[in-house]
């Protein structure tokens, strides 16, 4: 970031602290819990936002593509994602600099990824911007509520997933209180000590497990189930469409540059040994369990692991929610109101189509590649990389750049060069091979089990073997099936 908006971010911190009463002992406790704003709350909300249910399909995946192609693309769709979070840091930086000295005071006001897109590249950009952006986290959060009562059903049947995904769908409206990012500091420290746990649950409960009798290791048998695989990966790291956000709540904004990179090389350290380990374990059989947790023994450790990651999808809940909550105040002009009551009333009307859509579409797995092909590779992929490109297409624009491109890629020809790879590999892999496949997959879900379904992937219950709907055949090569699901 230039001098000039590194003044005016100090200016403003300092007028903060001047107007700010003296802090007493409860203003302190609130201020270390709830008031974040630093490099390491950035680095625990990338981390924390990036790896959540997530972490309980890639072994799913990982049967789809086998074990080389798996631990290959999480690696690389890594890599990329890291490089397009970079891309929108800069133009967030580009954007506000550019503002901050037509003297635009943002104190009240939270820049969102659309805005950043209008003031750069006018208004065309922004309704693009704001379509996919808004679509995704839409989905990013009927995803969490999803897999809230995918994963509750495991510690407590007695009620169908349908049943709980009302019940959790309530709790989760509980994040209208949440003002902004800034508030979220304990919450990202908690949600990925809870991820963490998890991941190696998983790891070692499976390598304790050992093999299945007769486990095969088929993946990948059908480009349907390769791709589809291939996607819910991409969706995985496609997890900086809050970028803006995070940043904007940062006190330095202009630190942020690294700060997704590092949360992915974390995340890498708990997705590849967890989705390795289960799929070693169990192999085919993971074709139609697409929950990691519905394969391994019941036990304290599994419930306490399940009862994490329920909390963990109520903060990535809040999330992907946020964002939907400030683009619903600005609309409706209640984003600047100090109320935070009135703030939270009129957020609400947001939660009502997610918990909607998480009734209608239960698939669990299938959901996030259908996700991953349809919206994220033009959200968090293809629009930065083409919006970065055309922002600095101009000699002078590129000469008063606020942040250039480091030298290591080969500054701005190597950027280029990055972001037209980057485009035309998204495009053509992720939602090309992607979207056909994930569609395909998806259909055949709704296909098999129906809208509206009342327990999705749900075993039998005891005693209704001779009521139970036939399993339906995967679309890969299964050696040793699993039992049936119940389809009620």
């Amino acid at each position: 970031m230039t001098a000039t908006s590194d003044k005016a971010v100090a200016e403003e911190q300092t007028i903060i602290d001047m107007e700010a009463p003296p802090l007493n002992c409860k203003s302190k406790i609130s201020q270390l819990f709830w008031h974040g704003g630093s490099v390491y709350d950035a680095w625990f909300s990338c981390a924390s936002n990036q790896v959540a249910q997530v972490l309980l399909t890639l072994p799913y995946s990982f049967s789809q593509l086998g074990m080389a192609s798996g631990i290959t693309l999480q690696i690389f769709y890594g890599v990329i994602g890291s490089w397009t979070a970079y891309l929108i840091s800069a133009l967030y930086v580009e954007y506000r600099t550019r503002k901050e000295k037509e003297k635009v005071n943002f104190r009240n006001h939270v820049i969102q990824w659309f805005e950043v897109l209008d003031g750069l590249l006018g208004k065309h950009w922004r309704n693009i911007g704001l379509a996919f952006n808004c679509t995704f986290l839409l989905f990013g959060s009927v995803i969490q509520l999803i897999a809230c009562a995918s994963n509750i059903y495991y510690i407590n049947d007695h009620l169908d997933k349908r049943t709980w995904t009302y019940i959790f769908g309530a709790c989760c409206a509980t994040t209208v209180f949440i003002p902004s990012f800034h508030n979220y500091r304990i919450w990202s420290f908690l949600g990925l000590l809870m991820t963490t746990y998890t991941a190696w649950y998983l790891t070692i409960a499976s390598l304790l497990h050992g093999q299945v009798e007769g486990v095969k290791h088929s993946g990948p048998t059908k480009l349907v189930l390769y791709f589809t695989g291939a996607t819910n990966i991409l969706y995985t790291f496609g997890g900086h469409a809050v970028t803006v956000e995070i940043m904007h709540a940062m006190w330095k904004p202009q630190k942020f540059k690294a700060i997704y990179l590092f949360a992915t090389l974390y995340v890498l350290t708990l997705t590849l040994p967890s989705a390795s380990a289960v799929y070693w374990a169990f192999g085919d059989l993971l074709l139609n369990h697409s929950n990691a947790f519905s394969l391994l023994p019941k036990s304290p450790f599994r419930d306490i692991a399940v009862i994490l990651m329920l909390i963990h999808q109520f903060i990535t809940f809040g999330f992907a929610c946020t964002p939907l909550y400030f683009v619903w105040e600005k609309m409706i002009g209640m984003h600047e109101c100090r109320s935070l009551c009135k703030r939270a009333a009129v957020r609400l009307p947001v939660v009502v189509p997610i918990w909607f859509l998480a009734i209608i579409f239960p698939f669990f797995g299938p959901i996030n590649s259908t996700v991953g092909s349809l919206l994220v590779s033009f959200t968090v992929y293809i629009i930065p990389a083409l919006a970065y490109t055309c922002t600095f297409r101009s000699p002078s624009a590129r000469e008063n750049a606020v942040e250039k491109p480091p030298k290591f890629v080969g500054k701005w020809v190597g950027a280029y060069v990055i972001n037209a790879f980057v485009v035309i590999w998204v495009l053509v892999v992720g939602f090309g091979f992607g979207g056909w496949a994930s569609m395909t997959n998806f259909v055949d879900q709704i296909d098999t089990f129906g809208l509206f379904t009342k327990c999705y992937q749900c075993p039998p219950p005891h005693g209704a073997a001779n009521a139970t709907a036939p399993m339906p055949q995967p679309l890969g090569n299964v050696t040793h099936a699993p039992p049936p699901f119940h389809h009620r």
